[in-house]
This record gives structure tokens, sequence and C-alpha cells, in this order.
């Protein structure tokens, strides 16, 4: 008995190093499951989308950056102490494409007022164990599809940052980009080369090898090396770069970087804020914020985190509460994505201190520069951050490989499918739950039906029946 519990103690040992070493005090969420540089590393595995999106809303919109990093940073310090998971803190896209593309653009008041519409829906849902029950009951192969064509359309969006200038004010493509330039197509391809390298298609690096094994040099070697490339913070090496390259590329940034937050206060919402906010934006983002944010992002994380599958009815409710804290000061409405799960775990995110750390970033930058933080975003290399973006949306779509059925994977393709053409994970689960119905109406036992409408289980066995009655 004691020699298991020695050997439980020490795999422990071997695969939790406590974030401050000698601090038992630390809660078990903010424990590192493995090196800190790869936690460090898979923090920022989700700003592929958070600065563009973000960065667009203070251009267009006026929204306060200060106010936006301070409530998302403190968002990410508490989602990573309850979660214990990578849980990633991402704005509403649905209700940011809205915020940008309409004309005249919406307002802080009127985003606001969308962030809080959303926000009570699901925290309804949550509080009330619906989302419990939705998540329960609905179809694995749908669920798949909509995380296949959110990953895809990840992918997609990189790519056009890779190749294209990108005007993010109007979320609109311009000019091929130039290969050779600072935010260049080479640079990027280089850094995507550099990550592969890296961190290969994302597996966990292979443990050390067995004693019967230590005889093949060759597979030693192999095994050896690909630990050594497992330690390396490969996102964070390529954000720090994309960093230097702002300065670089424009050095007058250091002088427009001015010292201090700025001031954050509530924003007066009015009926016609919420009745603007509600119809143009909120509509479209409910649906989303339900398949993505809470149902595909908990069946990510039981499918990455076994042990530690995240609730629907705790993110359902944790969407609800920032954004009702939040929103009313003016930040960006926030939920939990699926995309920026993957894009963390993908590079070495595996516990809370991952994003722990990248709150606390966030709190000293918009305490130390404020809203002066939007001319480094500004600069920018687009085609890093789309590299960033590549990754966690191939790391989404790969998820949806455990369809093992032609019948599954035909409703996840048709899921799919249907959400990247229409644009709409709404009307993409619609198509793929009606698919799902009546595949398996073809299956059900019905041999009252005419026209031999019935299962071939129940024509085997009535013609059974009907052979013994004939003998006897």
């Amino acid at each position: 008995m004691s020699s298991s519990i020695s050997d439980e103690q020490r795999e422990m040992s071997t695969t939790t190093t406590p974030l401050l070493p000698g601090n038992r005090w630390l809660p078990s969420s903010v424990k590192l499951k493995t090196t800190l540089f790869s936690e460090l590393s898979g923090a920022v595995g989700d700003l592929g989308t958070y600065i563009p999106i973000v960065l667009a809303l203070s251009l267009v919109n006026n929204l306060n950056l200060t106010t936006t990093l301070v409530f998302t940073s403190l968002y990410n310090i508490a989602t990573g102490l309850l979660f214990g998971l990578p849980m990633p803190v991402q704005p509403m896209k649905s209700i940011a494409a809205v915020a940008i593309s309409a004309s005249p653009p919406l307002t802080v008041a009127q985003i606001s007022a969308a962030g809080l519409s959303v926000a009570a829906v699901l925290l309804l849902l949550g509080a009330t164990g619906l989302m419990s029950v939705l998540y329960r009951y609905l179809p694995l192969p749908v669920v798949r599809g909509v995380q296949l064509s959110q990953g895809l359309s990840f992918a997609f969006s990189a790519v056009k940052y890779i190749r294209y200038d990108q005007d993010l004010a109007k979320s609109k493509s311009g000019p091929p980009r130039p290969w050779f330039a600072l935010d260049g197509v080479a640079v990027a391809l280089a850094a995507v080369l550099f990550l592969v390298l890296t961190t290969g298609a994302g597996d966990d690096p292979p443990p050390p090898p067995q004693q019967e094994e230590e005889e093949n040099e060759n597979r030693v070697r192999v095994s050896r090396r690909l630990r050594v490339l497992s330690t390396v913070p490969a996102a964070l090496i390529v954000f720090l770069f994309g960093l230097v390259l702002c300065f670089v590329s424009d050095p007058s940034i250091f002088g427009d970087l001015r010292f201090g937050p700025s001031k954050i206060s509530v924003v007066k919402i009015t009926w016609e804020d919420f009745k603007v906010g509600f119809v143009s934006a909120a509509i479209p983002q409910i649906p989303l914020s339900i398949l993505n944010s809470v149902i595909a992002v908990c069946k990510l994380s039981g499918d990455l985190f076994p042990e530690r599958e995240a609730s629907a009815m705790h993110v359902s409710v944790s969407v609800g509460v920032m954004n009702f804290v939040g929103c009313w000061f003016g930040a960006m409405p926030c939920c939990h994505g699926a995309g920026g799960l993957a894009g963390q775990y993908r590079f070495g995110g595996r516990s809370g201190a991952s994003v722990v750390f990248l709150g606390i970033a966030k709190l000293v930058l918009a305490l130390v520069f404020g809203n002066s933080l939007g001319r480094i975003l500004g600069e920018f290399p687009i085609g890093i951050l789309g590299v960033l973006l590549l990754f966690a949306g191939i790391e989404l779509a790969m998820a949806t490989r455990d369809m093992n059925t032609k019948q599954e994977s035909f409703v996840m393709l048709v899921c799919a499918a249907v959400s990247l053409t229409g644009s709409s994970a709404a009307l993409g689960f619609f198509v793929g739950i009606v698919l799902y119905l009546l595949l398996k109406l073809r299956e059900l036992e019905c041999g009252g039906f005419p026209f031999g409408f019935c299962s071939s289980k129940t024509t085997n066995s009535s013609l059974q029946e009907h052979h013994a009655t004939l003998i006897a």
C-alpha cells in the first residue's frame, strides 16, 4: 500500500510543479502542469483573435482600451483560479462584427447593452440548469460540426491575415502583402516553420524511454530531442518577436507612449440603447455564445482534460456574471471561446496559471500605459497574429477527429458546411439537428407502417416468426 502511494506521489511530482516553490497554500488551479515557459507560451495562444477585435473596436467605436484591458485581466485571473484550466476570455465576435460594420457604428452604450442582454440569457440558462440539459442531450456530431466550422473559420481568417493587408477598422482585406517586409509574407512563413519545428502537430512530448527501449539509440535520441523542443516557449517567442517588429517599424511609438491609465467610468445606457443593442447585436450573438462559448468549450475541455471537464452550468454563469460587471463600465463584451482554449492548449497551456499570467500582464500594461497601448497594438504585425490564429483554428478543428462512423461524419460535415457558407453557427446547428433526427428516424422500429417502412431488424424478426408459424 505504501509503495503504491509513493508511486502516485512520485508521478504527481513529475507532472505538477508549484507556481511558487514552497508555497503550499496556493490553490491547485494555479499549479503548473508543465514548465513555467510552456504555460507562458500558452498564455498568448488566443491573442490572434483578441488583439484585432479589441483594436478595431477602439478605433471605430471609441472603446476605452484601459477599461477593456482591466476588466478582461480580472476575468482571466478569476477564470484561471475557478476552472483550473487555460479557459480563455475572448471578445463576443458577433457583437463586435455588428458594432464595427453598422452604419453608423454602434456606440459604446449600445455595445454594452448588447453584452448585458446576452449575459442575462446565459445567466438564466446556467442558473436554472437548462444549459446543463442542453449540453447533456445535444448530439455530439452536431457539436463537432460547430467546432469544425469555427476552427476552419479561424484558419481562413488567419490565411487572409498572412496573405493580405488588413483594414481592421473596416474588417476588410486589402492588396496582397509584400513578401519581404517587416510585416511581410516571408516573416509570417518563417514564424510558421518555427512553430512547426518546435511544437510539431501539437502532441504532448513523448515519455522517457523504458529500460528495454534504451538499447535503441536512435529512438532515445529522437525522444530526447522532442522533449527538449517541447520546452521551448514557441508562441511566446513569436509574440515577442512581433512586439520587437512594432518598434523597429515605427520608432516614434516610444514618444507616443503615455504613462498612467485613463479614467474608468460608468456608462449611461438608455432604453433606446438596449433596443438597438438587443435587436442588432445580441440576437445574432446569443446562439453563437450558447454553442461555441459554452457547449463547444465544455466539450473541448473534456477532450483535452478528461479529469477536469468544465461544467456547462458554471461556464454559462461565468460568462453572465463577468459581463454583468464589466459592461456597465464600457468593457468589451466577452465570453469563453473554444478557439481560444484550443490555441492556449496548442502552445503549452495546461492549467489555470496560464491565463492568470495573461491577466496579470494585461493589468500591468493597462495601469502603466493606459489607452496609449493602442499605439503599440496598431503597429503589431498582422501576419504574426495570423500565424497564432492559424494554429489555434487548426487545433480546434482537429478536436473533431473522433467521429468514427460515416453517419457521424456526415452530420458533422453538413453542419460545418452550412455554418461556413451561411456565416451562421445557429443555421448550421439547426440543419445538423434536423439531419441527425432524420437519420435516427430511419433506424426506428416501426413495423406497423405501410410500404415496408421499418428497420431491417423488425422485418427479419417478423419473417422468422411467420416462418416458424408455417412450420408448426
